[in-house]
């Protein structure tokens, strides 16, 4: 063959092969693509899956959230920043109207974070009648214990937010929630305020609930509604907690907005009366957090006339009711809880004792794994009221699991059952009723069990 016919012989060659190849690829490549997909998404669903399993939802959580009103006067956003995780929502912003009227309480914690203090000094400051106001919250980092470089934090964070707003820096409230001890990246959060802001809209609470939340498994939202003179006065909240809950105020974080018309001393009056009987009464684990805030504004845009008289009371009724709902929300989604303990305490010499008697049967350990467990020791509600520090004498004492009378008289009741006890502990709502037989002080307090899955979450919650 000659040299010519060889190298026109392979250049044919290489032009089949070529060919060859292309309509290989034709019918090979899509089915790769399929073969590809298929595997990304089963991926993705065995992730999901996984990621399911390994944060499981409460069983004690409500069926859904719940439909939330229009707060006039209240426009929310939220966004991923990747503080501590990616892909997800993890910054949330609130833009209230001007004549806003903002009330808070936080926790009394020795160590609470740049926010809590930075909140708590701009309350006590004066706003001027127009100015507006912001809310701005993230979650994965709690910006607490970290020094000067975490007060800069607050700064940077809240005079963005001013910036981009136009308002007062002294208007702009902030919380962080998440692991205590390490730096904020506010450069982070800076850096995604202006998206916030193009994406303020009066309907996205709901969007907001899911980036404030950390460890836990649900979102939390509360409303109410009543009448007032001349329009429909609106209350709508959401909450986060699950651990580090023991409110002395509970990592609880709480935000209630309301249209109504009403100055900031009287609501702030409303406040602090009920968070007494409401977040300061529940308790997942006796930590008390040290970002713990609950800020409550009012926008005043309700075409109602500011309440008073009955109006009033009926608006303090359902503010209190709001507050006790996703207060008890929290506790639903207490780290690992498999059932709600409603701890009613009454025959307390004072209030001070019935407190003592009734956290001190919230807080125990051993009350909280027997209830875990479905065992019906009472004998370790015995011992919870002996350890409180309450006055209490044996033969005064009456212990009740629901309406069944378990111990009087300095022992346990002649008509009480172990096995009509284990049924009872079988539910998911329990009552621990004691008379301490003393004197006339109440109170009622909110906790859940303690599973093997609380140790499991706090064990490398930060790893």
């Amino acid at each position: 063959m000659a040299k010519t016919d060889w190298k026109a012989e392979a250049k044919n060659l290489k032009k089949k092969v070529r060919k060859l190849k292309e309509r290989v690829s034709d019918v090979v490549a899509p089915v790769a693509d399929r073969v590809t997909d298929a595997v990304s998404g089963a991926l993705s669903e065995v992730a999901a899956a996984v990621h399911k399993a390994a944060h499981p939802v409460s069983p004690l959580a409500p069926k859904s959230f719940p439909q939330l009103p229009v707060i006039k006067g209240a426009e929310f956003a939220a966004i991923g920043a990747g503080i501590k995780y990616k892909n997800r929502k993890d910054v949330m912003l609130v833009r209230l109207a001007p004549g806003t009227a903002i009330a808070g309480a936080f926790t009394t914690s020795t160590t609470r974070s740049g926010c809590v203090r930075d909140c708590e000094a701009k309350l006590a400051l004066k706003a001027a009648p127009g100015d507006g106001a912001a809310i701005i919250v993230n979650s994965g980092n709690s910006n607490a214990f970290t020094g000067k470089v975490g007060d800069k934090a607050v700064a940077e964070v809240t005079g963005g937010v001013a910036s981009a707003l136009g308002i007062p820096a002294s208007r702009v409230f902030s919380s962080s929630t998440g692991v205590i001890g390490e730096p904020l990246p506010a450069e982070k959060i800076t850096a995604v305020i202006g998206d916030l802001a193009a994406g303020l809209t009066e309907a996205a609470i709901e969007g907001a609930a899911h980036a404030i939340m950390t460890p836990d498994t649900f979102p939390k939202g509360a409303t109410a509604t009543i009448e007032g003179e001349g329009g429909t006065i609106t209350i709508a909240g959401i909450a986060k907690g699950s651990g580090m809950i023991a409110p002395d105020m509970a990592t609880m974080l709480v935000y209630i907005f309301t249209d109504a018309k009403i100055s900031q001393p009287s609501l702030q009056k409303l406040v602090s009366r009920h968070v007494g009987d409401t977040f300061n009464s529940i308790t997942v684990d006796s930590d008390t957090s040290t970002s713990d805030t609950l800020l409550v504004a009012a926008t005043g845009q309700s075409d109602a006339l500011t309440p008073k008289g009955p109006v009033l009371k009926a608006f303090e009724t359902a503010l209190a009711n709001v507050m006790q709902d996703l207060a008890l929300q929290v506790v639903r989604d207490g780290e690992g809880a498999t059932k709600m303990i409603e701890v009613r305490l009454s025959g307390g010499a004072s209030d001070q004792d019935a407190a003592k008697a009734a956290f001190a049967i919230a807080n125990s350990p051993l009350v909280k794994t027997a209830v875990a467990g479905e065992d019906p020791n009472w004998g370790r509600i015995v011992m919870a009221i002996g350890k409180s520090g309450a006055n209490a004498e044996r033969d005064r004492l009456t212990i009740r699991f629901g309406d069944i009378l378990v111990a009087e008289k300095g022992w346990k009741s002649p008509s009480y059952t172990e096995e009509e006890g284990a049924t009872y502990m079988k539910g998911q709502d329990l009552v621990i009723d004691v008379n301490l037989g003393m004197g006339r002080a109440k109170r009622t307090v909110w906790t859940c069990d303690l599973t093997d899955r609380y140790i499991e979450i706090n064990a490398d919650y930060r790893s």
